[in-house]
């Protein structure tokens, strides 16, 4: 075990933070499972907290892995795994799952272990990766908008197009995302408004299509504008059943909450281990374990933000931030759906919620910044150690 500490590299805060995230997960999933169970037919709570734990396991072996890997090889990797994840994105659309006439096209199967992946998170850290490569290649170049149209903006929208009829919350994250990485990479400003209102045009174009259209393709057009319209109109739907179910289990924790184990929402919240867990921790710790959960993801952008500043290479502070910043701003997301700040989107809470992929692709994401870390970490040890032999008093120092 001490062996295994000692090859820990990387910015020690970060792995904190993940850990006391993990190890507080349990509760709330292990809690949340009894309606799991329920809907499932199984009588065995405890399934759901091994299988949770094994998802949690894999996702910090996924993490140890990829923190000993030097960032740099990165760059290289995410030019080949663009091209993968088109494909994987092209075979999970062409599947044709659909509820309720919607399009859920969202998962693959995985041959021989029988377990489900959610390709548009996979294709979320690799594109912002691929976008980070792009914008520290041409750091010292004149940008043209022309030149960037292919090599940048093709693969950007090739991939939020092909997760857009399925899941709309997450295109439109990586679409900002993606805005964000590249503004602060230094692209000018008004190319940045011809690629937003090109976007906007293109969600609009597909919208009507979809609406004019609605046997050409499965798609959610018809769920995302119920979600909207509840949202600000209020009405009788799943989403706006889901929102009071979770307003009651915040309105009921109040500050301290009524114990771990005893909400009572969770029997009624479809999504109460996953997309809605937020309200049920609340409901169990009250405010103050849902100020807990807040303090820990704003210290852990104030980590990342720290770790990209101290980063030697453009790439390396590209590459923390965008891999870095989604994470933060989809547990804000969920936390705001849960208070009726935002229309119910179906994003889980990082670290938190059930589910194998979102762990696997948020551990995936922090062993990249823990990788820049590592190699921060690595140079300035390197550097110690020579002013060390070429400063005579502290040779001398150390052997007196």
């Amino acid at each position: 075990m001490q062996q295994l500490f000692n090859n820990i590299k990387g910015d020690r805060l970060i792995w904190a933070i993940a850990a006391l995230l993990a190890i507080f997960s349990f509760l709330p999933v292990y809690s949340a499972a009894s309606n799991l169970a329920y809907v499932g037919g199984n009588s065995n709570t405890f399934a759901f907290f091994v299988k949770h734990f094994m998802h949690l396991f894999l996702g910090f072996t996924i993490m140890y892995g990829v923190h000993k890997i030097p960032y740099r090889y990165f760059r290289g990797l995410s030019m080949v795994m663009i091209p993968i994840v088109l494909v994987l994105l092209v075979v999970t659309i062409m599947q044709g799952t659909t509820i309720e006439g919607a399009n859920a096209s969202r998962w693959i199967r995985i041959p021989f272990v029988n377990m489900s992946f959610q390709t548009s998170t996979l294709a979320s850290v690799v594109l912002m990766v691929y976008v980070a490569r792009y914008m520290s290649k041409i750091k010292d170049q004149k940008v043209s908008f022309k030149e960037s149209i292919l090599p940048l903006w093709l693969p950007v929208f090739l991939v939020l197009i092909l997760i857009l009829p399925s899941n709309f919350s997450t295109t439109a994250l990586i679409f900002l995302m993606v805005i964000v990485l590249v503004f602060l990479g230094g692209y000018p400003i008004r190319y940045l408004a011809v690629i937003i209102g090109s976007g906007i045009l293109a969600l609009v174009l597909f919208i009507l299509v979809a609406k004019a259209f609605p046997d050409a393709m499965p798609n959610r057009v018809d769920t995302w504008m119920s979600r909207i319209e509840n949202f600000s109109d209020g009405g009788d739907t799943e989403a706006d059943y889901q929102i009071e179910k979770a307003k009651i289990a915040i309105a009921s924790g109040e500050l301290t909450g009524v114990g771990p184990g005893k909400s009572t929402q969770k029997n009624f919240l479809p999504q109460s281990s996953s997309d809605f867990i937020f309200a049920i921790i609340i409901e169990e710790y009250g405010l103050i374990g849902g100020l807990f959960l807040m303090v820990m993801y704003m210290w852990l952008l104030f980590r990342i933000v720290i770790v990209a500043q101290k980063s030697d290479t453009l790439f390396g502070k590209l590459l923390v931030l965008g891999v870095g910043f989604p994470i933060v701003f989809q547990a804000m997301i969920n936390m705001a759906v849960a208070v009726e700040l935002f229309p119910v989107t179906g994003q889980t809470l990082p670290l938190i919620s059930s589910g194998g992929t979102s762990i696997w692709m948020t551990c995936l994401a922090i062993g990249i910044i823990l990788s820049v870390s590592a190699k921060r970490e690595e140079i300035k040890g390197r550097e110690e150690t020579e002013n060390t032999e070429d400063n005579p008093l502290e040779i001398l120092s150390e052997t007196i």
